[in-house]
């Protein structure tokens, strides 16, 4: 091969730890770069519907799916840590073992948030029904005690209205160890997604406004019409600082909570394109996905700034009336190939505008089209 066509060559051939609907919106938004994919499932329940799909349950057919890839990366962070470290040995691995034994750990990001100066809710760490009471009465009710390990969706979660629902709310996690946090007085629930390259260099996306409901987001909505720019460059400089602390290559998702004075309380990462990064598919230059696969292929990032106000929503359980959904102007349905099952993920729509004020009554259009979808609510309504 000559030094010429060598320059231009793309680590085409692509691994992906997960085979569920994020892994699919990557191989989408990776076909045009030339890539392939092949997906190592460990779950048994694969559902990417895309690429070639290994299914290891048993972790039997890891020489197999590394034979088939170049650089390997992942849609889901609930893997064995133990696996990720062993790919490593033989294949680039972007985001690093690190990343996702932190974001595992919820007492391990904590401490990282810490120790980097990124302040979060009033926190403690338990490991009985009476330390989470003791915990409960001294952050003051409700908190809320989640699980250290396996929780996301809002899975291994309780909230305690008082130190007395300690031993049920124990009970009801099913686990050693718990974190506790004081709630949040907060105006709106924020997320950051950043994208940072091979070589260092970092890209950062407006900051959207999440709105979950029993700990799954429903609405996401970017760029925020009312957020002052003093916040925007503070989230980027958390979330700068844990992707450079970790060495880390690709998207990273920060959730944060944003006070009544404006400041910013870190909730938590996941390391991997996100839910409330969705948005970007439609109504960012280029997507998440698509700067993704630029950062674990050593590729120059693309420009990440809002083209207009956008709101993804999200389908869940049941699917929506897809004709009415596509017949509102400027709304994009992107659908999983899942079947519907209460509180499954199976597609979400990206409505655009010109305005906010025009999104707000397009999103509320879409909201009456889908089966269970919650009311829209923005902190920002009033100023429409």
């Amino acid at each position: 091969m000559s030094a010429q066509s060598a320059k231009h060559m793309i680590a085409k051939n692509i691994g992906v730890l997960g085979a569920g609907q994020l892994g699919r919106m990557l191989a989408l938004a990776g076909y045009p770069l030339g890539n392939t994919f092949t997906f190592l499932d460990t779950t048994g329940n694969p559902s990417a519907g895309i690429g070639e799909v290994i299914v290891d349950p048993e972790n039997q057919h890891l020489a197999a799916f590394l034979d088939k890839v170049d650089v390997v990366t992942y849609e889901f962070e609930h893997l064995p840590v133990e696996l990720v470290k062993q790919i490593e040995q033989h294949k680039p691995v972007y985001p690093g073992s690190r990343a996702i034994a932190v974001c595992q750990n919820r007492v391990e990001e904590k401490t990282l948030f810490d120790r980097l100066g990124i302040p979060t809710p009033a926190y403690r760490v338990v490991e009985s029904a009476e330390q989470l009471a003791a915990a409960a009465a001294e952050l003051g009710c409700p908190v809320v005690a989640k699980s250290v390990t396996e929780g996301y969706d809002g899975k291994g979660q309780a909230v305690l209205k008082a130190p007395e629902q300690a031993q049920e709310a124990w009970d009801s996690i099913g686990h050693t160890q718990l974190i506790v946090e004081a709630f949040v007085d907060f105006v709106r629930e924020v997320s950051m997604i950043a994208v940072r390259g091979r070589d260092g260099e970092v890209v950062f996306y407006p900051m959207a406004e999440n709105q979950h409901v029993d700990g799954i987001l429903r609405y996401s909505v970017a760029p925020l019409p009312d957020l002052d720019d003093s916040v925007q460059q503070t989230a980027d400089g958390y979330i700068r600082a844990l992707l450079d602390e970790l060495d880390y290559v690709g998207v990273l998702a920060l959730e944060l909570f944003q006070t009544r004075d404006g400041s910013l309380l870190a909730n938590e990462m996941a390391p991997r394109v996100h839910n409330s990064g969705h948005w970007t598919m439609d109504g960012a230059v280029t997507s998440q996905f698509e700067n993704h696969l630029r950062a674990v292929q050593g590729l120059p990032l693309g420009a990440t700034n809002a083209i207009a106000p956008t709101c993804m929503v999200n389908v869940i359980g049941l699917e929506g009336d897809n004709a009415a959904l596509l017949a509102i102007a400027d709304t994009h349905l992107h659908r999983y190939d899942k079947a519907e099952r209460p509180g499954r993920k199976l597609a979400h729509v990206n409505v655009v505008a010109s305005s906010h004020a025009e999104l707000l009554e397009k999103v509320r259009a879409c909201q009456a089209l889908i089966p269970d979808a919650p009311p829209v609510e923005w902190s920002f309504e009033s100023t429409l």
